[in-house]
């Protein structure tokens, strides 16, 4: 099973940020060993073809943008991924 690259995007703001937090603490919960990462790079954003933040994404596939999914929902997103 290939560990998953969880990225979460963002312009800095506390929601990007709390949504940052959110991921981490259920890739702890879920005992991953998985690379989690904040970026503020608006042009990474850009590049995913999203324009509007924060954007959740596993390995560089957007998952959600413009909103912040819940608990229950990042981790269905990050199981789903596993899975595949």
């Amino acid at each position: 099973m290939k560990t998953p690259k969880i990225q979460v995007f963002g312009s800095g703001c506390p929601i990007c940020k709390s949504l940052f937090a959110t991921v981490k603490s259920v890739a702890g919960k879920l005992n991953l060993k998985a690379e989690v990462e904040y970026s503020d790079d608006i042009a990474k954003i850009v590049e995913l073809g999203v324009m509007s933040s924060p954007v959740f994404a596993i390995n560089n596939e957007v998952i959600a943008a413009g909103k912040v999914p819940t608990s229950e929902e990042i981790e269905k997103a990050i199981c789903k991924k596993l899975e595949s």
